[in-house]
């Protein structure tokens, strides 16, 4: 019953909902009473030849009524009873989804895509089915069992009543000692779903390289290990749950046997009638379901509650990215103050950036170069606060930025990562997704500054047709122009493109590059790249290497400096010049 416990809070909120459903649920289990009352008074009146069509008529006619009521009655416990549980369910959903929304990068590190979907769905359908299933199972049990034990007393007779619910307790036996092996169990039952979730993510997601390297039998071959396994764990679940109905039915038997036996003996005696023992009989019959409930109900609360724990954990984890008490609410502008003295990953040893200063005043542009893992991606990270667990010190316009309210330091930055995302809706949507209030005028100048806009007239439906998930119908290139025109359509104060020009020619990047000196003429820009050509017009340029810079000053400094800079812009250089080379022959 623990669950009810941890579950208070909400039926707390939804008391006069729940006190209409159980009150509907009482006054069902009281009509319930009546057929087996009638039933019983028509077999005396048809053993003593009493019976008349007047009689026979009334009795119908309340056996009409009384079916009529429940099923108002049960209507009205289905609405309130069920509507209390969809108000958990959305209030859960509401819950976990805005977590996922507050959490940092290192939650998404700790747990997977798969994890995370198995949380949001079968434990919060475990969680919902106790306020709905759980509630109706426990006082549909205690309210029928209940009043029906209260007719058999007062109907038919109290020592048949005593001497039939003798082997109830078996019940309460039973229940307790399959419960506790059924709340473990359905932890692990639940862990096990989380990982065939996990895989089957994975897989959908990476089908194309799985096919691509003829991995089809292999991953199907991991595949069914998985669900084997999560067979078996269910198996396990099944074989402890599938004790509750067997052990009940048993129990139930016995109840019958007793019932004839001793009935049938109080009858001869004439201590009760036949009609009451018919009476007592469909009584019994009554009983049966709040017996077969107890099962079901520990079914429901022990998977709720294995469910709640996981959720609960879950949601107990905190961001260690938090917002100053009182944040600066206006947007970031001015110059960026970069001073980070050394930064280290949470549960790594190696320094990731150590000594990285700079100073970018607000309009000019920096180029951040170095070779692939140098900790380029990592000054972007500090920038956007995806960590604060530095030694030093980044300021926006004179702030340090953790001083800044989340909102308003990310509103003022637009951000073209590695990775490009685009979500399964239309082109213009994907651009206006930071800007969703922008016009058709001002989607098609963001895709023009991108040079985007001429591939997108070319599509079926233009800009609103419908990309497929992540942009699987889109090429590279396409996809990393319309992450461009989605960072710059609400003419963010920082724009920072991550290697986002690497999947276009020289030539598109070119346009591309001399669109934003237009466009972003007073606007700051930080463009990392490995193609130097990117970099090149900047006010000035860092070379990253280890987490550290070893070389910055403009594209001329850098080139007289005969440095790494100089000689990647040398095998640059040859190598375009080979391949302007072959396209001429």
């Amino acid at each position: 019953m623990g669950i009810f416990k941890r579950l208070a809070w909400f039926f707390r909120e939804q008391r006069r909902n729940y006190a209409v459903g159980i009150l509907a649920l009482f006054m069902t289990s009281l009509m319930n009473l009546v057929p087996p009352k009638v039933i019983g008074s028509m077999v005396d009146a048809m053993n003593d030849h009493a019976m008349t069509a007047r009689k026979l008529i009334l009795w119908l006619g309340l056996l009409l009524v009384a079916a009529i009521l429940q099923f108002l009655f049960r209507y009205g416990w289905r609405i309130h009873i069920w509507g209390g549980a969809a108000t958990l369910e959305r209030t859960l959903r509401t819950r976990l989804f805005w977590h996922f929304m507050r959490m940092d990068t290192t939650f998404y590190q700790r747990h997977r895509t798969g994890d995370l979907m198995a949380h949001a769905t079968n434990d919060l359908n475990a969680i919902q089915n106790v306020a709905g299933g759980g509630i109706l199972t426990l006082f549909d049990s205690i309210l029928t069992g209940g009043t029906t034990l209260i007719a058999m007393v007062l109907v038919v007779d109290w020592r048949l009543t005593l001497v039939a619910i003798l082997p109830m307790p078996l019940l309460a036996v039973m229940a307790r000692k399959l419960g506790t092996r059924l709340h473990d169990s359905f932890i692990e039952s639940q862990a096990a779903f989380s990982r065939l979730n996990d895989k089957t993510q994975e897989s959908v997601t990476g089908i194309k390289v799985i096919k691509t390297f003829g991995q089809e039998k292999e991953d199907t071959a991991d595949f069914d290990q998985i669900v084997d396994r999560t067979i078996k764990i269910n198996r396990r679940v099944n074989m402890i749950d599938s004790l509750f109905d067997p052990t009940t039915t048993l129990i139930m038997g016995i109840t019958y046997l007793i019932t004839i036996v001793f009935g049938g003996y109080l009858v001869m005696q004439h201590q009760i009638t036949i009609g009451q023992l018919v009476s007592f009989v469909a009584y019994v019959a009554a009983l049966v379901w709040p017996m077969f409930a107890i099962g079901r109900l520990f079914n429901i609360l022990e998977r709720g509650n294995a469910s709640y724990d996981r959720v609960e954990k879950l949601l107990a984890e905190k961001s260690a990215v938090v917002e100053a008490p009182e944040a600066i609410k206006t947007p970031a502008t001015g110059d960026i103050r970069y001073a980070i003295n050394q930064f280290t990953y949470p549960g790594d040893d190696h320094a990731a950036l150590v000594d990285v200063h700079f100073t970018l005043h607000a309009g000019q542009t920096l180029g951040i170069v170095g070779r692939v893992g140098a900790g380029k991606s990592t000054i972007f990270k500090l920038l956007m606060r995806e960590f604060d667990n530095y030694d030093g010190v980044i300021e926006f316009g004179g702030h340090d930025i953790r001083k800044y309210s989340l909102d308003a330091l990310l509103d003022a930055i637009g951000y073209v990562p590695q990775d490009n995302f685009l979500f399964s809706t239309t082109v213009g949507n994907n651009i206006r997704f930071s800007a969703y209030n922008e016009n058709a005028a001002a989607v098609e100048a963001a895709a023009r500054t991108s040079a985007v806009h001429d591939d997108i007239l070319g599509f079926p439906e233009g800009y609103h047709t419908v990309v497929g998930e992540h942009g699987v119908s889109l090429s590279g290139g396409q996809k990393q122009r319309l992450a461009i025109a989605r960072a710059v359509i609400g003419g963010p104060e920082l724009l920072i493109l991550d290697d986002a020009l690497s999947a276009v020619d020289a030539r598109t990047e070119e346009e591309i590059l001399e669109h934003m000196q237009t466009d972003r003429a007073n606007k700051t820009t930080i463009i990392a790249a490995h193609r130097l050509s990117s970099v090149m017009h900047a006010d000035q340029i860092i070379v990253v290497d280890g987490g550290r810079i070893i070389e910055r000053g403009t594209h001329d400094q850098l080139l007289a400096g005969h440095g790494w800079y100089a000689e990647m812009w040398a095998l640059q250089q040859l190598a375009s010049r080979v391949e302007g080379g072959d396209s001429h022959g």
